[in-house]
């Protein structure tokens, strides 16, 4: 019987400490931080602790981004590319990130980049998408490191260069990304093979 007591006790608190916290980030919020509008857009965008609301999330994450904060625009970006109580709307989501991405925000590069690479949203265009590929990349993103690194190994929007294409794979290989330790084994093997001949 005691453990259920401090089982109760322990969810009460928590719950309290929830409720405070709810509190704080909204007062916050409502006093113009741009920092606790996103992060009160993101509990209505999950439906944490409040009922699922993504026209109030977007609201919230628009006062944020008008403040220039960069994750917020992010997030708006993630709301038009995935639908998420808007319509869809990549060009919309493209714009979002490319505001994101210019102030380094490394997710939104990371994204823009794909969507240069596809052409969702833009024109499609290796050039630019290996650009911001590479943004990400310098600043640690293992997926685009290793994307970077297949651009370089094939000439893909960048001259075609198998060093740079192992330096990049070997960045992500480091992280523990498994893609670029098996790319840069093919390359590897392909550069004694052609050196043999």
């Amino acid at each position: 019987m005691k453990k259920l007591f401090f089982i109760l006790a322990a969810v009460m608190m928590a719950a309290s400490a929830w409720a405070d916290d709810f509190s704080t980030t909204l007062q916050k919020a409502e006093q113009g931080q741009a920092i606790a509008q996103n992060n009160l857009g993101d509990l209505y965008a999950n439906g944490e602790g409040v009922k699922q609301d993504y026209a109030q999330a977007l609201y919230l994450y628009k006062k944020a981004a008008e403040q220039g904060l960069a994750v917020a625009k992010n997030n708006i970006g993630d709301m038009y590319a995935n639908g998420a109580g808007v319509t869809q709307d990549y060009t919309q989501a493209a714009y979002w990130y490319k505001k994101a991405a210019e102030q380094g925000y490394v997710s939104a590069q990371y994204k823009l980049g794909y969507m240069y690479s596809e052409g969702e949203g833009v024109a499609q265009d290796y050039t630019q998408a290996a650009y911001w590929f590479r943004q990400a990349a310098e600043q640690g993103n293992v997926s685009a490191q290793c994307i970077l690194g297949v651009m370089y190994e094939e000439g893909i929007g960048v001259a075609q260069d198998y060093f740079q294409a192992a330096e990049w794979y070997v960045k992500a290989a480091e992280q523990g990304d498994e893609r670029a330790k098996e790319n840069y084994k093919k390359l590897h093997a392909k550069l004694i093979n052609e050196g043999s001949h």
